[in-house]
């Protein structure tokens, strides 16, 4: 990892949270992508209980630089939508696709975030939600918690909790195998299920995005939407305004702004079909394509066949010092979902997914090894994790 991530309070790796549960029970089974406990809602010795915890993260600072610099409230809707499947699609790699139950956190400085904003954001969950109905994918929201907490959140800070039982004979727990392929799903592009053209960038590397390409302009008129420790010349240090003009996206804000995508429709229809045959579901968010490293078992995976780098991951590595080391560590650079399976399987799931509209392909590959690590190959470089 370059200092440049880290400098700004972030770490794509989470080495200290990971230390600190180091020694926290791993519950029913021991690598599953979420934790899951006995069901201890019903007491059924058949099925178990999932509860997840994730949000927007940074995101919705660009959210509010947005909506100040331009006036469009309802930019809050995609923000609600990448709290929610932040969620919702961690959950699904452990085999859980329906009966969610939904409880949303937001912690704001009600000086600066007035009602109105609150109503996108209401607004923005049930849109998601009716969405996701239409797929055979139901999530109830239970309501939540909206906290006026101005003297710890200096603007808004947006979260979900997802519930939900699942049979326990249906998780998928991790149990690579040697030859095993993997597939990965697109993280950018125009899904059946979404209205505009997805640039890709999900939830993560946010802090780094924003900073990394807009203009020190926003420095001076937003000082409320950085750290004060930051070093000063990591913050806003790009030459793009939200407002500069784009052809897919309307602005660089649209375009940096994108809804997290749901691969949920998706995933739901390759464990109908496959549930048995699946070694493994990773959703490459913290720690970018570097996640999977936290559930090898004396594996090798080799990443050589990746998708074209999207435009945004490309004007964040043109326009700044990062490494595509680090790049890798910190973004999903094209794809954000990965089903691990036998090779005979790989071109049903791809076809699957691209009846969902959205491309899909086997990206790489796992081999047995004596010690477990990553390894990028991209057109001019191979990367050693």
């Amino acid at each position: 990892m370059s200092n440049r991530y880290l400098e700004r309070g972030v770490s794509a790796i989470k080495e200290d949270v990971h230390n600190a549960i180091k020694n926290e029970k791993k519950g029913l089974f021991e690598n599953t992508f979420c934790k899951i406990i006995p069901d201890i809602v019903s007491g059924d010795l058949d099925y178990c209980n999932i509860m997840h915890a994730d949000g927007a993260g940074t995101k919705s600072i660009l959210a509010y630089l947005y909506w100040k610099e331009t006036g469009d409230i309802s930019i809050w809707k995609g923000i609600a939508q990448d709290a929610l499947i932040m969620n919702i699609d961690d959950m699904i790699c452990v085999g859980a696709c329906n009966n969610f139950v939904m409880s949303s956190t937001i912690g704001r400085n009600k000086h600066l975030i007035p009602g109105d904003v609150i109503t996108e954001i209401i607004r923005g969950n049930n849109e998601v939600i009716n969405t996701l109905k239409k797929y055979g994918i139901n999530i109830y929201s239970s309501g939540g918690e909206t906290a006026d907490v101005g003297d710890i959140t200096k603007t808004i800070i947006i979260d979900s909790t997802v519930f939900t039982r699942e049979k326990r004979e249906n998780i998928i727990e991790f149990n690579l195998k040697n030859n095993d392929v993997i597939i990965g799903l697109s993280s950018s592009g125009k899904s059946k299920y979404e209205k505009e053209f997805n640039s890709g960038i999900g939830s993560n590397g946010l802090t780094s995005a924003r900073h990394d390409i807009l203009n020190n302009i926003y420095s001076k008129k937003y000082p409320e939407t950085y750290s004060e420790e930051t070093p000063k010349d990591l913050v806003y240090c790009g030459n793009h305004l939200l407002t500069d003009k784009h052809q897919l996206y309307k602005n660089m804000g649209k375009m940096l702004l994108s809804p997290t995508r749901t691969y949920s429709p998706i995933i739901k229809k390759v464990l109908e079909k496959h549930r048995n045959n699946i070694s493994g579901i990773i959703h490459c968010t913290g720690g970018g394509q570097t996640k999977i490293l936290n559930f090898l078992n004396n594996h090798r995976v080799i990443k050589n066949n990746l998708f074209e780098v999207p435009e945004i991951f490309k004007i964040i590595h043109e326009d700044t010092e990062c490494t595509l080391r680090e790049m890798y560590q910190v973004f999903n650079m094209g794809h954000r979902m990965e089903v691990y399976c036998k090779k005979e399987l790989s071109e049903s799931i791809i076809q699957i997914s691209k009846e969902f509209d959205v491309d899909a392909k086997v990206i790489g590959y796992v081999e047995r090894s004596s010690k477990n690590e990553l390894i990028i190959e991209s057109e001019n470089s191979s990367i050693k994790y």
